[in-house]
């Protein structure tokens, strides 16, 4: 996509501020991100309503430019509530909040969404189940569930809410299992099928994934022009020109798909589905072969701590996995395009 000149405007902003605050020392706050940066996009920004009517409280932009923010967000490996904030609040948007939209859009809170699990709700609106891969539910205010059905507000320190902080291998994500044993909850609205979620969390994920490769690349073609080696360049021999270059071509087109795929989901594409799995296993993959190399042409200066490239790496696995693996979402797109 070629950005407009304030799409370009709003991805320097954003790039600006966000290089300012190394992804490792965020980690290391207690919420798992950084609490200022976070507030900084939000009130000089507006990072977290961009996509939201302005009768809400939000820039009533679209998906578009938070497409822009994610690959940023993607690009510093930046810890912090973006990408679960944009499923959460197009969730209530879809239900018809008005009493929390204003609040999340702000920054004046963090709401973590529960979709992926077995959920269900009795007639008296208590929830029981198990979610999975909750983002940012050790840092959040309000606890959000949506079921096949409707989307259920609560908060994460409710009656019958155990939140269990998970394993990752990430450590720029965390995430959370949220158990939920008869737990009151508010009904807000009609949620809506459960597979739009999906299809925005797959898009979504692919401009954190997109951005996130980027950066990778560039770093990597940087290093190989400084980095000397029987009396040249490394970048000067053939096979890691021909590896880079193939390694360019596998951004170009993977961004295309994310692109493409967030086109469709705002127009309301009938091709959405589709468009969102082909991004999501399409992202996933050149992630994942664009980090590998990094780390063998960063050599053994990439398995040290102290360089980001092991944390380009485990990006790359962890996001494969999130939202479902480029398996499931193989099997998926061939039981459509085969019937």
């Amino acid at each position: 996509m070629e950005l407009s000149e304030e799409h370009r405007a709003l991805r320097d902003a954003v790039r600006g501020l966000l290089a300012g605050y190394p992804a490792r020392a965020a980690i290391e706050q207690p919420a798992g991100y950084d609490a200022g940066l976070w507030q900084r996009l939000c009130k000089e920004i507006g990072v977290a309503g961009l996509a939201i009517p302005e009768a809400y409280g939000g820039a009533g932009a679209s998906l578009l430019e938070s497409h822009i923010v994610l690959t940023e967000w993607g690009r510093q490996l930046t810890p912090g509530p973006m990408l679960g904030s944009v499923l959460a609040t197009q969730a209530l948007l879809r239900a018809g909040d008005e009493e929390l939209l204003p609040a999340l859009c702000a920054g004046d809170r963090i709401a973590a969404l529960a979709w992926r699990g077995d959920l269900s709700a009795d007639d008296a609106g208590r929830l029981t189940g198990v979610a999975h891969h909750v983002m940012d539910a050790e840092a959040a205010d309000t606890l959000l569930v949506a079921t096949d059905d409707a989307l259920y507000e609560m908060a994460p320190n409710a009656p019958g809410v155990t939140v269990e902080p998970a394993d990752v291998l990430d450590a720029t994500r965390r995430l959370a299992t949220i158990r939920l044993a008869g737990a009151p909850a508010r009904r807000i609205g009609d949620g809506g099928p459960l597979t739009w979620l999906r299809d925005l969390a797959c898009v979504t994920l692919s401009a954190d994934q997109i951005g996130a490769a980027s950066r990778a690349f560039d770093q990597t073609h940087e290093y190989v022009q400084q980095r000397v080696q029987f009396g040249r360049p490394i970048g000067s021999f053939q096979v890691l020109q021909h590896r880079l270059a193939e390694a360019y071509l596998r951004l170009e087109a993977a961004t295309t798909a994310s692109w493409t795929a967030a086109e469709a989901l705002v127009s309301d594409s009938p091709e959405t589905s589709t468009l969102a799995a082909m991004a999501k296993v399409h992202c996933s993959e050149t992630l994942q072969a664009i980090a590998a190399e990094m780390v063998q042409m960063h050599g053994g200066l990439a398995i040290t701590w102290e360089h980001d490239a092991h944390l380009y790496l485990r990006r790359a696995y962890a996001d494969a996995q999130l939202f479902g693996s480029p398996g499931e979402h193989l099997d998926r797109l061939a039981a459509t395009l085969l019937t």
